[in-house]
C-alpha cells in the first residue's frame, strides 16, 4: 500500500489520569456534546422568553433518557441472549459492572450504547419533563432536536476514538487502519463520516432555525432531525462491518431495520408541521 493514502489510527483511549482515574476521549466526546446541546437550547429557551427555572430540569431529563434508553437499546436490541440468559447478566444490562468467573466483580462502564434507544429515551424523558413542568411537548422536542445533531456529531468521534464501530474494508489503498483491531488493511472510517454528517445536517437545521423560529411548536425540527439523521444512518450502515454475530447475512442489519421507523415518524412531523405552520400563517 501506499502510505500516504491512508491513515494508520491509533491513538490512545485515555486523554489523560487524574487522581489515578482514567479519562477517556469517549466520555469527554459525551460531556462535550452535552454541553453544547445544553448551552444552545438554553438560547432557544431564552429566544422563546421560557424561564430558566423551567429549564434547568431540562438536562437531567435528557440526560438519564438518552443514558438509560441507549443503554437499554444496545442490551435488548442487540445482546438478548447474553443479558437475558441469566439473572448476573440482567444485573450487567443495568450497572456498569461485569462479574467475573473468580466471583469477582469489575467496574467497566457502560460499554453499549446504542443511538437508537437513545432517541426512544430522550423522547420519554422529554415526555416526562413537560408533563411536570406544563411546556407543550412539540415546542421543547423542537428546541432539543436543533441542538441534537451536535451532540450525535460528538458521540461518533468518542467512537471513532474508540476504534470501535468501523467501516468495512475498503478494498483500496484509501481509507482508516485501525492499528488497535490488529489490522493492516484500510477501512472505511464511518465514525468520521458520521460526525461529519451530523454537522452538517445541524448547520442546515439551525439556518432554518434562525429563519423561521415561529415554527417551533409545529413539531417541523424535531422530524427533520429524525428524517435526516436516520435516513443518513440507513445508507452509512452498508459500509460499516456488523456489530453482533447474529447480523451476519441479514440483508438489512439491526441499525437500519431500527432506523425505518423512526426515520418514517420524522417524515410525518415533517410534513405535519409544515401544514401546521402554513395554516397558522394564513390566519
Amino acid at each position: 500500500m501506499l502510505q500516504f493514502l491512508y491513515t494508520v489510527w491509533n491513538p490512545n483511549v485515555e486523554m489523560m489520569r487524574i487522581f489515578g482515574f482514567p479519562v477517556r476521549y469517549y466520555s469527554l466526546m459525551w460531556v462535550i456534546g452535552l454541553v453544547a446541546a445544553y448551552f444552545l437550547v438554553r438560547r432557544f429557551y431564552r429566544d422563546r422568553k421560557i424561564s430558566d427555572e423551567k429549564f434547568e430540569p431540562l438536562f437531567l431529563y435528557c440526560f438519564l433518557g438518552i443514558l438509560i434508553g441507549a443503554r437499554l437499546g444496545h442490551c435488548i436490541f442487540y445482546e438478548p441472549s447474553y443479558y437475558f440468559a441469566s439473572f448476573r447478566n440482567f444485573i450487567e444490562m443495568l450497572l456498569p459492572v461485569r462479574f467475573m468467573p473468580d466471583g469477582g466483580m469489575k467496574m467497566v462502564g457502560y460499554s453499549g450504547l446504542a443511538s437508537h434507544g437513545g432517541t426512544i429515551g430522550i423522547f420519554l424523558g422529554i415526555l416526562l419533563y413537560c408533563r411536570k413542568y406544563k411546556i407543550s411537548l412539540l415546542e421543547c422536542v423542537d428546541m432539543v432536536a436543533v441542538a441534537t445533531p451536535v451532540t450525535s456529531a460528538f458521540i461518533r468521534l468518542g467512537n471513532l476514538m474508540n476504534s470501535e464501530i468501523v467501516g468495512k474494508p475498503t478494498g483500496t489503498d484509501h481509507g482508516f487502519v485501525f492499528a488497535q483491531l490488529g489490522e493492516d488493511f484500510p477501512r472505511h472510517p464511518a465514525q468520521l463520516y458520521e460526525a461529519i454528517a451530523y454537522l452538517v445536517i445541524f448547520v442546515i437545521i439551525y439556518l432554518i432555525y434562525r429563519k423561521r423560529k415561529d415554527m417551533v411548536g409545529t413539531g417541523f425540527y424535531f422530524g427533520f432531525c429524525l428524517a435526516s439523521i436516520f435516513v443518513f444512518r440507513f445508507f452509512i450502515e452498508f459500509c460499516k462491518e456488523v456489530q453482533v454475530d447474529f447480523e451476519n447475512g441479514m440483508a438489512l442489519d439491526m441499525g437500519q431495520i431500527l432506523s425505518i421507523p423512526i426515520a418514517l415518524v420524522g417524515l410525518f412531523f415533517v410534513f405535519h408541521g409544515l401544514k401546521k405552520y402554513k395554516a397558522v400563517r394564513k390566519h
